[in-house]
């Protein structure tokens, strides 16, 4: 069986994972590093998801790279423009030769006698088992499974005669022209594919439990494209990440602070689009606050164009069951179809399901709490990256792979091998790891670690207080503990003895 060691593993190889090579590599210039990557191509969401009109939900000056200019000049890119500017990054930055691809973990064990990772790696390539070790893990692997998506269990689901297609499977040869489609869903992914399919479908109908809040923007930010011809490239790009940063920021905390303005300047801004004989207050006014769940952005009202042509429509209702022909609705409806699309969401799947066990115990996340977001209780050497719910997920993710570098640093610095976040307050109360009323969040919820009600234990979600927190805050802080176990002593006073 090969053995392989490694100073830091990155685990995938999409956003997240590339980000974490480019700063290892910059930051901490003498380690050496590996991508495993499970999939036989880097890109994660980007490449997994072929679903028509696939699209960021979040402007590329904030979801790119802070090292690398997005030129494009759509704001809100599709996904082959997304995985273009991934590749060019990866050839940029010499990282490509760094990625092992189809390397599925399968085990990490942790020897705190040894302060070594030992992870049992499944190569998907030929099916055999590899063993890595490694000082640091680097998690970036996502948040979902990438296996199957959610799909509710449907009364009578194996009567219908037509396809029923979940958008994270989806068969890149499907024809759908002229055919009748049902949308299953109201989040990100339904309102994406309803106007991209209803292009060349027969009719499209959204069918959805209840309301999401739906804004409409355009895809190209003309200030961003005047500010990119009469300025360097990288000035350019500073400028409008954080002007769409600070703007992101503002939204989000009148969301919070006057959720019954947001909703009112939301549900107005549908009103100009569908006018006000539409049903707005049936299809698009959820019962939720802003924000208490992701903002669906439709770029250039694409989705309200397709309603007001006829070419789409938005029902609001129940499942009774699947019939041969379409959906019985509670209503007593019945929506005829030729294809369903299953678009009810994801499994969450943190830390890429892996099995973790620390010195000869199994690791049960739900009983750990969160450290800074990113380290957990009694989890030694690891960092998750894991982005925002309520901005761009590359900012957060930025943060924590700069924060992995400067860890190292001074542990290399100080001569420590472990690092571990304890958490020994008997007053710290505990509370969800995620403020979010999401599905895909609380079908897992229990799962979850928790976190606590203060600092560090405590996630703000908010990154202009985040880089504070993570980038500029003290490592030896009294709750991360440090430590050098006196076998891998002893073998660094050897190592340091014999250079002399």
């Amino acid at each position: 069986m090969q053995n392989t060691h490694l100073d830091v593993l990155i685990i995938g190889a999409g956003i997240s994972g590339i980000s974490a090579a480019y700063y290892l590599q910059k930051d901490c210039p003498t380690k050496r590093y590996a991508i495993l990557e499970g999939r036989p191509t880097l890109g994660g969401t980007w490449d997994l998801f072929k679903y028509p009109g696939i699209r960021s939900d979040s402007d590329m000056y904030t979801l790119g790279f802070a090292f690398k200019p997005w030129t494009n000049p759509k704001a809100i890119a599709d996904g082959p423009a997304i995985m273009r500017y991934l590749h060019e990054t990866v050839d940029e930055f010499d990282i490509r030769k760094h990625i092992q691809f189809n390397k599925m973990v399968i085990n990490a064990t942790w020897s705190s006698e040894e302060a070594l990772w030992t992870l049992e790696v499944q190569d998907k390539s030929t099916q055999k088992s590899q063993t890595y070790t490694c000082n640091f893990l680097s998690m970036c692997s996502g948040y979902y499974n990438y296996e199957k998506g959610y799909t509710p269990d449907f009364k009578g689901i194996e009567a219908f005669q037509g396809k029923i297609i979940h958008p994270q499977k989806w068969p890149e040869d499907l024809n759908y022209d002229n055919q009748k489609i049902v949308v299953i869903g109201s989040g990100a992914t339904a309102v994406t594919i309803v106007p991209e399919m209803a292009k060349t479908a027969a009719h499209v109908t959204m069918l959805q439990r209840s309301p999401t809040y739906v804004a409409s923007g355009p895809d190209v930010d003309k200030l961003a494209v005047f500010t990119n011809k009469i300025l360097p490239n990288k000035l350019a790009y500073s400028i409008n990440r954080w002007r769409k940063i600070l703007m992101q920021r503002f939204m989000f905390n009148i969301a919070r602070k006057y959720p019954k303005t947001m909703k009112k300047m939301l549900i107005g801004g549908i009103e100009k689009e569908l006018g006000k004989e539409f049903d707005i207050k049936t299809h698009f006014t959820p019962k939720y606050n802003p924000w208490d769940q992701r903002l669906c952005l439709v770029p250039n009202g694409d989705l309200f164009e397709s309603i007001k042509n006829n070419k789409a429509s938005v029902v609001t209702d129940h499942i009774e069951s699947f019939t041969a022909k379409g959906i019985q609705l509670k209503s007593g409806k019945e929506l005829e179809a030729d294809i369903i699309i299953t678009a009810t969401g994801l499994n969450l799947k943190l830390l890429g399901g892996i099995n973790f066990v620390v010195d000869g115990k199994t690791v049960d996340l739900s009983k750990t709490v969160s450290y800074r977001a990113m380290m957990f209780s009694d989890i030694p050497n690891l960092v998750l990256a894991f982005g925002y719910t309520n901005a761009s997920w590359t900012l957060k993710c930025d943060l924590s792979n700069q924060y992995v570098c400067r860890l190292i640093n001074y542990m290399d610095k100080n001569g420590y091998s472990k690092c571990m976040p304890i958490q020994n307050d008997p007053n710290l109360e505990l509370e969800d790891w995620l403020d979010f009323s999401s599905g895909y969040i609380r079908r897992a919820i229990d799962t979850l670690p928790k976190q606590g009600t203060k600092k560090p234990w405590k996630l703000d979600q908010n990154y202009l207080v985040d880089r504070k927190l993570i980038g500029n805050a003290a490592l030896n802080d009294g709750v991360l503990e440090f430590s050098t176990p006196e076998k891998v002593g002893k073998q660094k006073a050897v190592a340091v003895g014999s250079k002399q």
